[in-house]
């Protein structure tokens, strides 16, 4: 009976909605797509002509804008949204400026969930409450994702996601919500949604939970590389004209009185260099705070008795190895322990988990708790198979984003935050751009602009960037990486790497490659081997506007996304590569490691993993493994001295034929040795392999290495005496 139920309450709702939603779809479709046409044909004929050859360098966009006696429009914020600004309005011909008070998509733009989407959720909330905003929502979302994949096809693509079904009536439930989805999509859907049985559920996902499985719907939805999105969509703005520059601090808003009305006006900002400390003056008639998190402090820049509208939510997410999910197949938990949504998704050959939803305290620095990296880790426990031992030492990055969700001024209701973005006018003219979401960055710019062109009565035509090829974009074709490999001889691996980052700008990355010295591959020196950076990319980060050895690691290259050790151990690298382009001294480079060192630590997640193991650690082992593991730590320790040191490590690895450098040998001793005496001593061992038992602590390279040189001198059996010529 609760099935009927449940089916005829489905059927009926869904019957209902599909009509309506059928209906409204088509409609918005038919005049969503005639404006479209007419964007695109006029990018086509005038934007495309004028587009520069050339970036300009960093010093040509700040004498820019030092130089120029009044700009059109003046965008604070170089996230995704600002960027957006940008590139509208620049290309519809206005004088643009945008400043950046630290570098490009440092803030929530790098920290989303990589995926473009229309929100799943939100349409089912349009559905159950008939709620007319939140299918505009999605059906809005959904273009601007349809575009996304569009324009910037290199760093994007289509990923089909699952969702598990547990119970029976949950089937034809979510298969009408998915469909509705579809639907809702129209001539935009990337592909079909379809119902998956448990069996193939499993040979799609085999690390999924079987029991009580009884089958899955997959959906598709878009994934991207966000930070390098936000940058390529500056870049793209910059070569059209418009004067952008990173690390420029606004101090204050400049302010004029209007000879019509005698009210005071903005017109322009007082700005800093945070690089040389240089403060100047940038004029503009018109100024936009597409600001984020720190929207309300742009506004108090204005007013000060201004009431804050935006309600910051920080989200967790956490990188865990490849092997936890499928290539290319994503996983969505709709309804969580504690009702909050999880997506487990591939993503540059690492899984990426999240993400949380909680309130908390603007800053630019957000810290990842342990307490959202275990709910992440638990909820991911129930999905997967207990076959798959989901462990905390698997967790090798972990990064906290703050999504500015907004209250919009206007609304008579004050406590109901906006589902939607929300553009302000102030009393003296600053708009402010605010909410939203990733993939409706172009549509909230649109209306950005949209608000300038009209309060200023500028002269510029509709919005052209529908259908408008981001940098890297336009010449690009799957194939592109095969000229790469045939062309300059670089590795497969990073061929696709490289033409998936920049598209048709991967050439120029490749002839700054430098020489291997190998057989193969010819050129490209890789920033650490398990990742296919190169050196070169650190040199044209540089052209990219990459001022530090964060951005490059965290933005300009994932590094510190996919893997914080990995990071860390690529950094001196990097810092020695900028130095040199950059003519840094000494002392400028030690600053920069230890910024970048301390990013690491407590904003990717390096403190909670380095946490895992430390002087307080139990030893919770049985009686068994210790006197197992005491043995292994005694046969490097042959003096039975209580601890051991490089010394001891070497003269084993030299007994099974194994070669090691020093330096390295030094490292992985320095992981265990906890009060940083120089030696590992057998409680600090003991320690070690308890937290790798309770999964606390995975991929240790003593652990493995101690464990590899034991099993490698058991295995060697005495010579007979005939052998050896009865010893003679």
């Amino acid at each position: 009976m609760a099935f009927q139920k449940a089916i005829k309450g489905t059927a009926l709702v869904g019957g209902g909605a599909l009509a309506t939603v059928l209906g409204l779809s088509q409609f918005a479709h038919y005049r969503r797509k005639q404006v479209n046409l007419v964007s695109v044909e006029a990018a086509d004929c005038s934007v495309d002509s004028v587009q520069p050859k050339e970036l300009p360098s960093r010093e040509a966009q700040l004498a820019s804008l030092q130089n120029t006696t009044e700009f059109d429009i003046l965008i604070i914020g170089g996230g995704a949204t600002g960027a957006g600004c940008a590139l509208d309005a620049v290309t519809r011909g206005l004088r643009t400026a945008l400043v950046e008070r630290d570098d490009f998509s440092s803030g929530t733009s790098s920290r989303s969930t990589k995926l473009i989407h229309g929100g799943v959720r939100y349409l089912q909330k349009a559905v159950m409450n008939l709620d007319y905003e939140q299918y505009k929502l999605v059906k809005e979302a959904l273009h601007e994702r349809a575009n996304l994949l569009e324009i910037a096809p290199h760093l994007s693509h289509a990923l089909p996601i699952m969702l598990p079904i547990y119970k029976w009536w949950q089937l034809p439930y979510y298969w009408v919500g998915i469909k509705l989805y579809d639907l809702v999509a129209g001539a935009h859907g990337l592909k079909s949604s379809y119902v998956l049985s448990k069996t193939r559920a499993l040979e799609h996902f085999p690390m999924l939970q079987k029991d009580k499985l009884v089958g899955a719907i997959v959906y598709y939805d878009g994934q991207h590389n966000d930070a390098r999105m936000n940058l390529s969509i500056a870049l793209t703005a910059a070569r059209y004209g418009a004067a952008t520059a990173n690390y420029v601090e606004v101090r204050s808003l400049m302010k004029k009185k209007d000879p019509n009305s005698s009210k005071m006006r903005i017109c322009g900002a007082r700005c800093k260099d945070m690089l040389t400390g240089q403060e100047f003056d940038v004029r503009a008639k018109c100024v936009i705070n597409a600001t984020g998190p720190f929207t309300d402090t742009v506004r108090k820049m204005d007013n000060q008795t201004t009431s804050n509208i935006c309600q910051p939510s920080a989200g967790v997410h956490i990188v865990m190895p490849g092997y936890y999910s499928p290539e290319s197949m994503g996983l969505l938990d709709p309804a969580t322990s504690d009702g909050r949504v999880i997506f487990f998704l591939p993503w540059e050959k690492m899984t990426i988990a999240g993400t949380t939803d909680s309130p908390t305290d603007i800053t630019s620095h957000p810290i990842p708790s342990e307490e959202d990296i275990n709910f992440i880790l638990n909820e991911v426990r129930n999905y997967l198979s207990c076959d798959v031992e989901v462990r905390r030492g698997d967790v090798l990055a972990a990064w906290s984003g703050i999504r500015p969700l907004v209250i919009d001024p206007k609304s008579q209701d004050t406590k109901s935050i906006s589902r939607n973005h929300v553009v302000d006018t102030s009393e003296s003219g600053l708009i402010t751009i605010a909410g939203g979401k990733w993939t409706t960055y172009r549509s909230m710019a649109q209306d950005a602009i949209d608000t300038a062109v009209k309060n200023h009565n500028f002269k510029a035509g509709p919005s052209k960037t529908v259908g408008l090829y981001l940098q890297g974009g336009k010449d690009w074709s799957p194939t592109l990486y095969i000229r790469l490999v045939q062309d300059y001889g670089l590795e497969s691996e990073v061929a696709q790497h490289l033409a998936s980052t920049y598209g048709d700008r991967a050439y120029e990355v490749a002839k700054m490659a430098s020489v291997t010295g190998k057989r193969w591959p010819i050129v490209g020196v890789r920033l650490v081997s398990e990742f296919p950076y190169i050196e070169a990319e650190v040199k044209y980060g540089i052209k990219e506007y990459a001022c530090t050895a964060v951005d490059m690691i965290s933005r300009r290259t994932r590094l510190a996304f996919l893997n914080v050790q990995a990071a860390e151990e690529a950094l001196p690298k990097i810092v020695d590569l900028m130095g040199r382009e950059l003519n840094w001294s000494d002392d400028k480079k030690r600053e920069e490691l230890d910024v970048a060192t301390k990013f690491l630590y407590y904003e990717m997640g390096y403190k909670s993993r380095s946490e895992q193991l430390t002087d307080s650690s139990e030893i919770s082992l049985q009686p068994a493994d210790i006197e197992r593991y005491k043995k292994r730590f005694h046969m490097f320790d042959k003096e039975q001295k209580g601890f051991i040191t490089i010394i001891d490590v070497q003269r084993v690895l030299e007994s099974i034929d194994v070669q090691m450098n020093p330096n390295t040998l030094h490292e992985i001793l320095c992981e265990v040795d906890l009060n940083k005496n120089g030696l590992v001593e057998l409680n600090e061992f003991l320690q070690l392999m308890s937290a790798v038992q309770k999964g606390m602590v995975s991929g240790s390279r003593l652990a493995i290495l101690m464990k590899s040189a034991e099993e490698s001198l058991g295995s060697r059996s005495p010579i007979p005496v005939d052998r050896s010529c009865g010893g003679l």
